[in-house]
């Protein structure tokens, strides 16, 4: 499989970014993904949208961009953690 950029963002790119970031390292790990992880403000994604396959982030976005968007709050709270990562693995294995 191609390695794939996944951008992880938040407010300020470096609190929760980081938490959500080091979860989709271990995901990666586990299922043998090869992945370029970008952890990034969440102002910063438009400079990615030629290059990135998917944005996962715990800021609000109301921007279109030309790949998937999943919202991880729930690696905050702990709740539904596992069907975010569920959809974070469904989008990356496409």
């Amino acid at each position: 499989m191609a390695k794939k950029q996944v951008l992880v963002a938040c407010g300020a790119g470096i609190a929760t970014s980081t938490v959500v970031n080091g979860a989709i390292e271990e995901m990666a790990k586990e299922h043998n993904l090869n992945l370029d992880l970008v952890q990034i403000k969440i102002a910063e994604v438009g400079s990615y949208v030629d290059t990135a396959d998917l944005l996962v982030t715990t800021a609000m976005t109301k921007k279109d961009f030309p790949f998937p968007v999943i919202n991880a709050q729930s690696f905050l709270t702990g709740i539904g953690t596992d069907d975010t990562k569920q959809k974070i693995l469904e989008e990356l294995k496409k």
